[in-house]
């Protein structure tokens, strides 16, 4: 994020927002040391107003940023809509750690989930080369005039945000090459005075609602464009909304997103060397939900299973829910849900071993498994 604001600097600089929580800290304690040279992180007293300086910074044509957690997400969720339905470029990185009570610091999706149906572009990264090159992705769609939405850069808490690994960083000449002068049309400006966030009665409601949905609609479109001049820029991939792995001749494929989808790509090769067509497919954007991709890369396989760190009570994994819905009429093919590191719990491959073992013996789908759970 510090390599984005410095290279807004030609423009109206940088604004973070900070407040620190488990497992996020080290995030806004690096960006508060950086140099900016035109730009401001302010700490502040509580998440909630983390959102509200990104919000302010925003509407006055600044590049924003700020990062939260688990329970600093919920404390913030009033303000996180706020983001979306005024149409504000912000990004935020999202270090995914379960909710409480009870009180747990270990990953699981289920906070940054709560908010799929906030008009918030997600991403949800499997590695620190990921969440460095989505970071700078992010800024790039988020400001898109075609876009004019905020997103969040998730990372599984400890595992990907705790772990270190060798990365290919971005330079500031990259990151000035690939990021153009962030350009928020909508901002404040005090010649032509307006009203923010006023009265509005249902049919302007509705329009509004509409012209979300239809921002939201162009991004997959928006989000490969750029992922074109980054590699142009940087030399290099940055994943796309879904990445398929082994899936051409595969008779089961398995879906799986973060850092789960390490662990699944591992035995999917073991089971590869058996014999066995088995393929994966990583989901790296859930909102928008890829669905028409997912459809092609599923083409005419039977049985699906989706491993998810997440839960809905009483219904089962997010990502689950979302898939079967996707797949609805495209024939009786399986689609079973696995309730896998809910909590924070490990996810080994062994347990991954578990999943293709019980897909691939099974008839017909059952309720939601779930792995992990002491018996």
């Amino acid at each position: 994020m510090s390599l984005a604001g410095e290279a807004n600097r030609g423009a109206r600089g940088a604004v973070c927002g900070i407040y620190p929580i488990t497992p996020q800290t080290e995030i806004v304690e690096f960006v508060a040391r950086f140099p900016f040279t035109k730009g401001r992180v302010i700490p502040v007293e509580s998440e909630h107003s983390a959102m509200a300086v990104c919000i302010g910074a925003a509407l006055n044509g600044a590049r924003t940023f700020t990062a939260s957690s688990s329970n600093g997400l919920a404390y913030m969720a009033e303000n996180v809509m706020v983001a979306a339905f005024y149409r504000l470029p912000i990004v935020m990185a999202a270090v995914n750690r379960t909710l409480g009570p009870p009180w747990n610091i270990w990953a699981d999706q289920g906070d940054s989930l709560m908010f799929r149906d906030f008009a918030w572009i997600q991403l949800y990264c499997d590695t620190n080369q990921d969440v460095a090159d989505s970071a700078m992705l992010a800024f790039r769609i988020a400001e898109d005039p075609r876009v004019l939405l905020p997103v969040m850069v998730c990372m599984d808490a400890f595992i990907v945000s705790h772990t270190s690994m060798e990365i290919e960083l971005a330079t500031q000449d990259q990151a000035d090459r690939f990021l153009p002068l962030c350009d928020v049309p909508h901002h404040l400006d005090l010649e032509h005075p307006v009203t923010i966030g006023g009265m509005s009665f249902p049919q302007e409601t509705l329009t509004h609602r509409l012209e979300l949905d239809e921002a939201m609609r162009r991004v997959p479109a928006v989000m490969e464009e750029h992922r074109v001049t980054f590699r142009e820029v940087f030399g290099r991939e940055v994943a796309g909304d879904l990445e398929a792995y082994r899936t051409e001749d595969a008779d089961r494929i398995f879906i799986a997103s973060g850092s789960i989808s390490i662990t699944l790509k591992d035995v999917v090769d073991e089971w590869r060397e058996k014999g066995e067509k088995v393929g994966m497919i990583r989901i790296k954007l859930f909102r928008p939900f890829p669905g028409e991709r997912l459809r092609d890369l599923c083409g005419n396989v039977e049985k699906i299973g989706v491993l998810d760190r997440n839960y809905s009570a009483g219904t089962g994994g997010i990502f689950w829910q979302e898939i079967r819905a996707v797949l609805q009429g495209q024939g009786d093919r399986l689609v079973q849900g696995y309730l896998t590191g809910v909590g924070g719990g490990d996810v080994v491959p062994e347990t991954v071993r578990e999943v293709v073992r019980d897909l691939s013996q099974r008839s017909k789908a059952a309720a939601p498994i779930w792995k992990g759970i002491d018996q």
